[in-house]
């Protein structure tokens, strides 16, 4: 069955050309080869300002260039969430475009805050995060905990009812040979395919 696919693609570098950029090319061809639908989100080619208030959060409306994209996201069965590990999480442009798009109202309600109840807004939506990386992904799996792509996991997607979250850690990039380059560009055509 076809699907509704956003790939937001994180890399804040607006020139392009980064292993990030290949990864999301490479999965909207396979799912758009399967008949799946594909939207792009480019973090890199949107200006917006950072959240700064509570008040803002909670009540506040999106700038009007992020309502496009949230209504992408409103409108899709599946998400892509590809970026590059910085510091040991997201780049912070990312986390602005999340902590923006995924307000009270759109991506969970508050039922009763004092007792730890919300609605999550976003069910009925899977999501594949990807997240290259400089040093061994298993390192940063078994010795730093992966805590950045938990936070993300639990503390946004999970927390807004996103599931199944499945993921995909590139390490080493800058020490890729071309054939193991080209294996994760078959590899995230395959789950484009699939739409996982």
């Amino acid at each position: 069955m076809a699907r509704r696919i956003a790939i937001i693609q994180g890399h804040p570098d607006p020139a392009g050309h980064h292993l990030c950029q290949a990864l999301a090319d490479a999965y909207a061809k396979g799912a758009e080869a399967a008949g799946h639908q594909v939207l792009r989100i480019e973090i890199a080619q949107l200006d917006f300002p950072l959240l700064r208030t509570k008040e803002d959060f909670n009540s506040g409306s999106p700038p009007p260039v992020l309502q496009p994209a949230q209504d992408t996201i409103a409108n899709v069965n599946h998400l892509v969430i590809i970026y590059p590990l910085w510091l040991g999480a997201m780049p912070a442009v990312l986390k602005a475009f999340l902590e923006q798009t995924f307000r009270p109202g759109f991506a969970f309600e508050y039922l009763d805050p004092r007792r730890g109840k919300w609605r999550k807004l976003l069910k009925g939506k899977s999501a594949r995060i990807v997240v290259t990386m400089g040093m061994p992904a298993f390192i940063y799996r078994w010795y730093f905990g992966a805590h950045g792509l938990k936070s993300l996991k639990r503390n946004i997607l999970g927390f807004c009812g996103v599931a199944p979250i499945r993921e995909s850690l590139v390490g080493m990039v800058d020490e890729l040979s071309a054939a193991q380059r080209q294996n994760w560009l078959d590899t995230m055509f395959a789950f484009g395919q699939a739409a996982s």
